[in-house]
């Protein structure tokens, strides 16, 4: 059909990544950082626009025909009724909402009522916490915001040449905490309960719909959040989960149906492809490895998995309980770590650091184990973060999942997922692309890990750490994760 492109716009750079859309094979690519502060709270978002503009210098996109466009999620930014900024953008880093967040849980009633009504609880970074922050405490620019957008929403919208019609979709809609991937509605009076009035809010748009066509006609995807479009990026489908390894971590799977939970663990998430990709985050994953590394004196994450190799599953009876700092899943927000089963044969350091590798990935299969006992079927995971290629991780996760554990190759998948994305609406538009059939793109290359002998020893291993955590947290995941 032609030439594609991808851009992924983060909180730190712009990635584009110019495709094949028959094959999906990259052609080209480029890369701006943003002219930002690495972890701003508040952003003036022509510096996205700049980084974009970098990035797709030198003629990057001659002979693309469409562009999709991912972008960081959670991140707010209002405007006036001309459609000009109020303030500056107020992004996903910005934890200032904490208390507009729990402000909104007692305003609705419960936590269980935020789950009904939108799929998840309220969280500082979500946009209808940062609608209360902003009406507590910026009143005046507050009362001057007639609409909302997030950051994929503003860069579409300024690709199109700022249009009277604004647009989103159902994956960055998912993340506001004012639509409802259950529904496919937004809640507006969410909205004014958060802000004290009514704004325009984007209208959201299916996967393969076009944002728009750019007087030049370039073809404008829906695009979509970064979590959504690295899970088309990567190809996953039914069946598959992904464990994502930063300093926290979190778990998503695609699934048939919006899962409402009432404890807040799981946020109901819709995906790219009209599916839903609900998601379990964890406070603690290769913080716990760090922390570790650095009481053992390991000089790096390599040194502590190769000591961790040194030991054996189970770790001699060592049990770490990774809550750093606190927990989300299970909601234990004011607990520690904690280091049981020391006996004087254990109290060595290659037993120390297998238990940190097991612990971690113990509790990302609790989180795991919350999507399976919702009805989420898992056949394979895909395991990604630096921490993926760490021998330590790649010999114990299969095992301790209990599945199939595919770590794919470092690629630009969100980009790649815009792109992808492009190429649907293209050939939708074109004629030779249904509405509900992506294109047949390769999946990510990919290592393969299969459980094999060893499960019967993870699953000695897991049960090893759920005893612990249920003796230190009784009733932590109710009966049992």
């Amino acid at each position: 059909m032609g030439i594609v492109a991808g851009l992924d716009s983060s909180s730190a750079f712009t990635r584009i990544v110019v495709c094949d859309t028959d094959t999906g094979a990259v052609l080209r690519q480029g890369y701006a950082p943003h002219p930002v502060e690495p972890k701003a709270t508040e952003v003036d978002p022509q510096a996205w626009l700049l980084s974009l503009g970098e990035a797709a210098g030198g003629g990057l996109l001659e002979g693309v025909q469409a562009i999709g466009v991912s972008a960081q999620q959670h991140g707010l930014i209002t405007l006036d009724g001309q459609g000009a900024l109020v303030r500056p953008a107020l992004t996903g880093n910005d934890k200032r909402a904490q208390v507009s967040a729990a402000d909104l849980i007692d305003g609705l009633g419960s936590r269980e009522a935020w789950a009904q009504a939108v799929g998840c609880v309220p969280q500082a970074a979500q946009a209808v916490s940062k609608l209360r922050w902003l009406a507590r405490n910026e009143p005046e620019a507050a009362q001057r915001t007639a609409g909302v957008l997030q950051a994929h929403d503003w860069l579409v919208w300024q690709l199109l040449g700022r249009p009277a019609r604004r647009t989103t979709d159902r994956g960055a809609a998912s993340g506001t905490g004012y639509w409802s991937a259950a529904t496919g509605f937004y809640r507006p009076d969410l909205v004014e309960l958060a802000l004290g009035h009514q704004v325009a809010l984007p209208d959201v748009l299916g996967p393969s719909e076009a944002a728009g066509t750019t007087p030049e006609g370039l073809l404008i995807s829906a695009g979509t959040g970064e979590t959504m479009a690295a899970a088309f990026g990567l190809g996953v489908g039914a069946g598959d989960a992904v464990v994502s390894l930063g300093a926290s971590g979190s778990v998503m799977a695609v699934h048939h149906e919006a899962l409402a939970d009432p404890s807040g663990m799981i946020t109901s998430f819709a995906d790219a492809t009209g599916m839903h990709l609900p998601v379990v985050h964890t406070s603690n994953a290769v913080r716990a490895l760090r922390g570790t590394a650095e009481m053992l004196g390991a000089e790096d994450l390599d040194e502590l998995s190769a000591l961790a190799l040194k030991s054996t599953p189970g770790a001699s009876g060592l049990v770490l309980l990774p809550y750093l700092e606190g927990e989300r899943t299970p909601r234990l927000p004011h607990a520690a770590g904690t280091l049981a089963g020391l006996r004087r044969e254990s109290m060595k350091p290659e037993h120390l650091a297998r238990a940190a590798f097991e612990g971690m990935l113990c509790s990302l299969a609790d989180a795991l184990d919350v999507l399976r006992g919702r009805g989420v079927e898992v056949r394979r995971v895909f395991l990604l973060g630096a921490a993926a290629e760490l021998p330590a991780v790649q010999a114990a996760a299969p095992a301790l999942f209990g599945t199939q554990v595919v770590v794919p190759q470092p690629a630009e998948y969100a980009a790649l997922g815009a792109a992808r994305q492009a190429a649907w609406a293209l050939g939708v538009s074109q004629g030779a692309l249904a509405a509900h059939t992506p294109p047949a793109w390769q999946g990510a290359a990919a290592q393969v890990f299969e459980p094999g002998e060893e499960l019967a020893v993870g699953q000695a291993v897991r049960q090893q750490y759920i005893a612990t955590r249920d003796e230190i947290h009784p009733g932590a995941f109710g009966q049992g994760a």
